[in-house]
């Protein structure tokens, strides 16, 4: 059972200073702690455990953190991979709620390949971006992705940053959290998550998206509270997500994979404009003009 109560914001004692004065405030901060996430698997008789990976994240929603996290890492190809997902062990008394376990189905073998994300995220292991764009197509349960043909209004754009910012509760205390936001093609907010980790929140989201069986998420618009990163696309990708829209810049990276996988992709969203960086087939943006000469 997720654990409801868990504590993401802190209140701290600052000293404020403005011009030649300075005055005590309280203060609110994002919680930040480690979660480890380990699965189990393997037969009856003779039942494996391994731990995954260690993430830095706001407490709450770990169990949709985790299961995301499987599911766009690769390591799980469906919800129906997992028997159970659980906080467990509280090993030393600073430990929290800080582990979580996947037991997956006796049958299944997990994808323990995919467990080291370095051989395609991290910039010093040599393997280049198209290498890098080859070793998502081969790992994602939606590509070629099945898209339903969209038909968005500009207007509607205009209005989902400040849709997201309404619903940010943590963002509203502190300041300092990353958001995503699932919308319908009429700009209603779905689903939102939220986390001082821009990629754990996506995986809160697409976890929880997992955990309904309601992927893939071809037919919605995935909001970003910041900028776009390969790694961001990436999972968007893996949850057959096929528009993606952020408050901040794309990276060259990003763009190259939205171009890939056919992902409509938009920038520095904002009030009233927006750059397109790659726009699918099956979408059309109405109310906007040609470009002048």
């Amino acid at each position: 059972m997720e654990n409801s109560a868990a504590i993401s914001t802190r209140q701290v004692t600052i000293k404020k200073v403005q011009a030649a004065t300075s005055a005590s405030f309280t203060d609110m901060l994002s919680v930040e702690e480690p979660l480890e996430i380990r699965i189990g698997y393997g037969p009856e008789h003779d039942r494996q455990q391994k731990n995954i990976s260690v993430t830095m994240r706001t407490p709450g929603n770990d169990l949709e953190l985790a299961t995301g996290f499987l599911f766009t890492e690769g390591i799980i190809t469906s919800y129906n991979d997992v028997t159970a997902v659980f906080h467990t062990g509280m090993e030393c008394s600073s430990q929290k709620q800080n582990i979580v376990q996947a037991d997956l189905a006796e049958g299944f073998t997990p994808h323990l390949q995919q467990s080291d994300r370095n051989f395609y995220t991290t910039s010093s292991c040599g393997v280049c971006g198209k290498s890098s764009i080859q070793s998502i197509r081969t790992v994602s349960a939606f590509y070629p992705l099945n898209k339903p043909a969209l038909s968005i209004n500009a207007d509607i754009l205009y209005q989902l940053p400040g849709r997201l910012r309404a619903a940010q509760n943590n963002f509203s205390a502190t300041g300092g959290i990353h958001a995503c936001g699932l919308f319908n093609r009429s700009g209603d907010l779905l689903l939102l998550r939220e986390d001082v980790g821009r990629h754990n929140a996506l995986d809160k989201l697409i976890g929880a998206a997992l955990m309904d069986h309601a992927l893939p998420l071809s037919g919605h618009i995935l909001l970003l509270s910041g900028r776009a990163s390969f790694e961001l696309i990436q999972k968007a990708a893996m949850a057959g997500i096929a528009m993606v829209a952020a408050i901040g810049a794309p990276s060259s990276l990003a763009v190259d994979l939205a171009s890939e996988f056919d992902i409509t992709l938009l920038g520095f969203l904002k009030e009233n404009r927006f750059n397109i960086y790659h726009s699918g087939d099956q979408l059309v943006i109405s109310t906007l003009y040609e470009d002048q000469d």
